[in-house]
């Protein structure tokens, strides 16, 4: 199960990654663009780490706030969420079983 989370994530991020990449050199040819929302669309569904890199190493809306202040906080927010996730399964124990081995 674990392994095909990571596929996602992979996938999610590459795509993101490729969504910005295309967007710049749609930008640059003056043609029909990607929307914004579609870009955060890619973070929210788990692409942040790749889509944030893609857009410092291209260059590309590093002036818009929006993106430089959101998709931090849209990834700090996913983790937070995970973590308390993990948290709570861990702590309820369910089934009695721990997701986390403790000490």
């Amino acid at each position: 199960m674990l392994k095909y989370l990571l596929y996602y994530l992979l996938a999610v991020n590459l795509l993101g990654a490729g969504a910005v990449f295309l967007d710049k050199w749609l930008a640059r040819h003056d043609k029909r663009r990607i929307r914004e929302r579609t870009l955060f669309l890619w973070c929210v569904l788990g692409g942040c780490p790749l889509v944030y890199a893609a857009m410092k190493l291209c260059r590309h809306k590093t002036l818009h706030k929006r993106f430089m202040i959101g998709i931090p906080l849209i990834f700090l927010a996913q983790v937070i969420a995970v973590g308390a996730l993990v948290w709570y399964l861990n702590s309820a124990d369910l089934w009695g079983v721990s997701i986390i081995v403790s000490k």
